[in-house]
């Protein structure tokens, strides 16, 4: 037999080479394969990214939530650590009026759908977290002997309401003017909080506000419920700001209003369910 010729031996070579190179290259990708699949925290970056991150949050929000939202605000800071909610209260047209002119916010609410259905170029989209209804309040024993809102048509007695532009200003006209009574108040305030301030300290007789606001107020007013038939359903809805530089933390404390923990707190003091 002739010889292997040099070129035949040199192409022979060359293939043994690359077997034997093929060989680690194909264990190091079978270990990187299973490094990835074993190392800890491998696929969990996702949901750990998809948590919301601190925030010191500023919401705006209707003076008839004042003392629910502490509240809720509190609970959610202790089960959200790093996260940090500043509210600050006030009528629902006042709030507006900040949002329109840019004030620094992450999240609204209000105490109508309507003052929220104004603002669509500045909000996201909102969700309705609670509702409410209107009561008499009188001052404390009732010293008037106030039972239904015909009564609030007595000139002798100095009715509060709030005025029109705020929502329980609307709410009240609105079911005042449905049973045809008229009412010539002494003052019409800011917000429902104001109503509520004078009845209690005596500088007027009596006033509409909502419930939730007299039951805080406790024995200092006299509550005189108004039947479902002559009274109005407040809607309180939530919406955070597309202007919120912590829009993440901003729409996770909002989706949490209406978690049942959230919820436990709004209908504890006296909110119905949206």
């Amino acid at each position: 037999m002739s010889p292997i010729s040099t070129p035949a031996r040199r192409r022979a070579a060359s293939a043994v080479l690359a077997a034997a190179l093929l060989v680690p290259l194909a264990a190091c990708g079978k270990s990187g394969d299973s490094e990835k699949k074993d190392a800890p925290g491998a696929g969990s970056s996702a949901s750990a990214s998809a948590a919301p991150k601190a925030a010191n949050l500023t919401v705006l929000a209707a003076s008839s939530l004042t003392d629910v939202f502490k509240a809720a605000g509190a609970e959610y800071e202790k089960t959200h650590p790093g996260t940090k909610i500043t509210f600050s209260f006030a009528g629902s047209q006042e709030l507006a009026a900040q949002v329109k002119q840019g004030a620094p916010a992450d999240a609204l609410a209000t105490a109508d759908t309507k003052t929220m259905d104004g603002l669509k170029a500045e909000t996201n989209e909102p969700v309705v977290i609670a509702k409410n209804r209107l009561v008499i309040v009188a001052g404390k024993d009732n010293p008037f002997k106030v039972g239904a809102l015909k009564d609030l048509a007595d000139t002798k007695i100095k009715v509060v309401l709030a005025a029109p532009e705020v929502p329980v200003g609307k709410y009240s006209k609105q079911i005042l003017d449905a049973q045809k009574i008229e009412v010539k108040p002494v003052s019409q305030e800011p917000n429902v909080r104001a109503v509520l301030s004078k009845v209690e300290l005596g500088e007027a007789d009596a006033g509409l506000v909502y419930k939730t606001d007299s039951i805080k107020s406790g024995d200092k007013v006299a509550a005189v419920d108004i039947p479902d038939e002559q009274n109005v359903v407040a809607s309180y809805p939530v919406a955070t700001l597309k202007q919120s530089k912590n829009s993440e933390a901003a729409a996770a404390f909002v989706a949490w209003l209406s978690s049942p923990e959230g919820q436990k707190i709004l209908q504890d003091a006296g909110f119905q369910k949206p």
